[in-house]
């Protein structure tokens, strides 16, 4: 039963992912040889939950907008400049949305550790302390990917980030598949 969400805007259409997922070279002939050919691509959409993380860098207070996956917090983190909203979002009807698998408690313990990764990446000795302020934001946000499926028996996908308009790894891989397995 297709459902009404809220999606950040993709950056991807479904004719560019396709261009992508079936371009001609040498790791696209390996991936053939290896998991089949490209069958036929979709586009999925991940619940997200938002957050203003303020802390203190350098003396200077600091607030970032992040966004975790909802469904388990294995992707990476999204980082908005501010709450997304007017010409970046868009009303979409389908059927492939992931369902929501954690409680926001559980996504904010996550967010934590994942945010103070990337701030200590930009300077460690400059935190004044791990203390951050995690608030959620009351925003219902699905955030767009195109899956590419290969193969025959046991199909396989490949995922490319709708919005960064990048290919995923191996893990984004994984945890559709399990999604789609389930």
């Amino acid at each position: 039963m297709a459902t009404s969400i809220q999606t950040l805007r993709p950056n991807v259409s479904q004719d560019a992912a396709l261009r992508k997922f079936s371009a001609m070279g040498l790791s696209a002939l390996y991936r053939r040889v290896r998991i089949g050919p490209l069958r036929r691509i979709a586009a999925v959409y991940v619940p997200f939950f938002l957050y203003r993380v303020r802390y203190q860098l350098a003396r200077a207070p600091q607030a970032r907008f992040f966004a975790i996956d909802a469904v388990d917090g294995s992707l990476d983190l999204f980082e908005f400049p501010d709450v997304p909203s007017g010409a970046q979002l868009v009303a979409v009807e389908t059927r492939n949305r992931l369902p929501v698998g954690l409680t926001h408690e559980q996504a904010q313990a996550m967010l934590h550790e994942k945010v103070l990764r990337v701030i200590f990446q930009q300077g460690f000795f400059k935190l004044r302390a791990s203390h951050l302020e995690c608030t959620h934001e009351a925003l219902e946000l699905h955030l767009p990917y195109w899956l590419a499926f290969y193969g025959d028996e046991t199909p396989r996908c490949r995922v490319m980030d709708a919005v960064r308009r990048r290919i995923e790894g191996a893990k984004a891989s994984a945890f559709f598949e399990e999604w789609l397995a389930a």
